[in-house]
């Protein structure tokens, strides 16, 4: 099957997240865990700041994101769980006002290609035996949110 496919197991999903936090690689390792609990598209993901998640003035991590969608057009608001805040808050020595949250080493965000080798990369070394790419991500919290019975409001 060449098709991209969600993490189906839940112990995957955490090994895939926990690979990068085990190598001390903190921001790919929110890049995974926001990836997974947000469902955002790599796109709007990677276009994220720190002002965005992080409320500088109380010195704590958002309780939820309003962004507008590049795909779409479209504002959505996204709720940051606790697995999102500890990530966060792991990663809160790189936190700088205006600054990108996915930053690479040049500074801005990284590009698509490089969050591509970042997630593929961790899936080889896990040995997944299937495909997984950026959008893994999305689909596996699409997949556990209807594992849950979670529905689409209409």
């Amino acid at each position: 099957m060449a098709t991209t496919q969600p993490i189906r197991d839940i112990n995957q999903a955490r090994e895939l997240a926990n690979y990068y936090l085990k190598l001390g690689k903190i921001r790919n390792y929110v890049l995974i865990v926001m990836g997974i609990h947000t469902a955002l598209r790599i796109s709007d993901l990677l276009r994220l700041t720190w002002d965005d998640v992080y409320d500088f003035d109380h010195c704590r991590v958002r309780e939820s994101v309003s962004i507008t969608e590049k795909k779409t057009g479209k504002t959505k608001v996204v709720f940051l769980n606790n697995r999102i805040a500890s990530a966060l808050t792991l990663y809160s020595y790189a936190a700088k006002r205006g600054g990108s949250l996915i930053k690479s080493r040049k500074g801005g965000a990284i590009c698509r290609i490089q969050a591509y080798r970042i997630i593929r990369a961790a899936a080889e070394a896990l040995k997944f035996c299937f495909r997984v790419s950026c959008h893994s991500l999305r689909k596996t919290f699409g997949y556990f949110a209807w594992k849950s019975g979670i529905s689409h409001p209409q």
